[in-house]
């Protein structure tokens, strides 16, 4: 999440094709892939195309744009996953940066508590102006990343392995907790609304969400953002380009068939709406797999027309999210979607012409702004 520059170390053995900036490119194109995707689904437009195929044989297309209600696993459910792994590997590129410059630990500490405080104060904030008042609620991803982006800076300069060893340690962390506590009424590991995470809920919040998401979430997506950072480290490392992507493949096929082994047995559904170990590990494995594709393609192969698309909303990733989410859905999307569908009106479009078009008008003017802040050097970061 945070933009951090992604400039290599020095150290790299055989370095993949430097862009002029000297960017990882396929970490800005991920990034900038996952704004855009959040960007569409913020102007209305995956509800509009699910609403319109219900029913037809494009339907399991569509759904696959909204999280899976409970036990089972869609492309939606991959986005905050990546979302989160992308930032552990920002952040190894951006202290690899910080540290090569001569800054202190204790320097890039302070740097990473004030990160992570503002991250949960904007994550806070999200959730806190509703129409019947304020509310305290701690379910946006924002502030989980306060939670994990820490983790993963306070263990990085250990060894691969501890980091590794620390991870698993979250997801046994959280299989002890749900399946170990029992307290009446939330003794059932894996049912909506009666689990160990609801009743953390009910103490931190005094409520429970609907939707079945929980706040200790933070706790097993740790390991999304830890592993995120273990790639940045072997992305900085002396070893060969074809070994990186090696290690990449392997270590993501292994947390697939770990996660859908525990699934299919029976061990741990995947639930993504409380992130299980079996889902924390399929999706992990997903992104593993998709950044070793990006990153053959692109800094290996020198694939890079048609990026600038993507870039430009990645490396303002925390200014369009807090404004699609707080300004777009409180008020922005409202207006121009009035404005679009009453000028669709006098044609006499059909509705689902005028929704469709409505949604694509917000995004391109979200997408213009971002693209008037890149050509004018303007980033805003944390």
């Amino acid at each position: 999440m945070p933009t951090a520059t992604t400039t290599a170390s020095p150290n790299i053995g055989k370095k993949p094709v430097s862009s002029p900036s000297g960017r990882l490119l396929s970490l800005d194109f991920m990034r900038g892939l996952i704004m855009v995707l959040l960007m569409l689904e913020s102007t209305g437009l995956y509800g509009h195309l699910n609403e319109y195929a219900e029913g037809g044989p494009f339907h399991w297309f569509t759904i696959q744009f909204d999280h899976h209600p409970w036990h089972g696993l869609r492309f939606w459910d991959l986005i905050q996953p990546g979302f989160m792994f992308m930032a552990g590997t920002a952040l190894a590129l951006s202290l690899d940066k910080q540290w090569n410059n001569g800054v202190s630990w204790g320097q890039s500490f302070r740097k990473a508590l004030k990160r992570s405080g503002w991250l949960f104060f904007w994550g806070v904030l999200d959730y806190a102006v509703r129409s019947h008042g304020l509310s305290f609620e701690l379910w946006d991803v924002l502030t989980q990343l306060s939670f994990t982006l820490l983790v993963a800076f306070l263990i990085f300069r250990w060894s691969i392995k501890a980091q590794l060893a620390v991870s698993i340690g979250m997801l046994l962390l959280t299989e002890l907790l749900y399946r170990g506590i029992h307290v009446p009424g939330f003794d059932q590991p894996f049912t909506d609304q009666h689990n160990f995470g609801n009743y953390i809920d009910t103490i931190l919040m005094h409520k429970i969400n609907k939707g079945g998401w929980v706040a200790i979430n933070c706790i097993p997506t740790a390991a999304h953002t830890i592993w995120g950072a273990v790639t940045g480290k072997l992305l900085l490392s002396n070893k060969p380009s074809a070994v990186k992507i090696r290690y990449m493949i392997i270590g993501g096929l292994a947390c697939l068939a770990a996660g859908f082994l525990l699934d299919t047995a029976g061990i741990t559904p995947i639930i993504k709406r409380i992130a299980t170990s079996s889902f924390v590990l399929a999706s992990g494995g997903y992104c593993l797999l998709m950044l070793a594709l990006c990153y053959w393609w692109i800094d290996l192969r020198n694939h890079r027309k048609h990026l600038q698309f993507f870039t430009v909303v990645g490396m303002n990733s925390i200014f369009i999210y807090l404004f699609f989410e707080i300004v777009g859905d409180r008020w922005f999307n409202g207006y121009i979607t009035s404005i679009a569908s009453g000028l669709l009106q006098i044609v006499s479009a059909p509705v689902f012409v005028q929704a469709i078009l409505s949604s694509l008008c917000i995004f391109a003017l979200e997408w213009g702004m971002c693209y008037f802040l890149y050509k004018k050097k303007i980033f805003f970061k944390l």
